[in-house]
């Protein structure tokens, strides 16, 4: 009998991770750049010099970057939703009633 050998998977269940991108901050950053791309595009079919086009875009994407770096090391892979939900929920309930209160037979 000849023994098998099997590779074991150690990364499963485990969030994506790219050069320190986590989860969806990598969906962000692509979704940023593409966004970016088509404000160059539209920029130099208006006419604007192409220079200025790259320096807009320069600095845009620089901060573009920045940004989601910042957000990814600050709430990480589910920080971010658990911050907006948080936000929806309510800080106090108020009644002007008893009556939610009284049973009824």
């Amino acid at each position: 009998m000849s023994n098998s050998v099997y590779q074991i998977n150690k990364g499963i269940n485990q969030s994506i991770e790219f050069r320190g991108l986590k989860a969806q901050y990598i969906w962000y950053l692509g979704g940023g750049v593409i966004v970016l791309m088509i404000l160059f595009a539209a920029m130099y079919i208006v006419g604007l010099p192409s220079f200025l086009c790259i320096g807009i875009i320069g600095i845009s994407g620089t901060l573009l970057v920045l940004k989601i770096y910042k957000m990814s090391h600050k709430y990480g892979e589910f920080g971010m939703m658990k911050s907006l939900a948080k936000r929806q929920v309510p800080k106090a309930v108020k009644s002007q009633s008893r009556k939610i209160f009284m049973m009824h037979k």
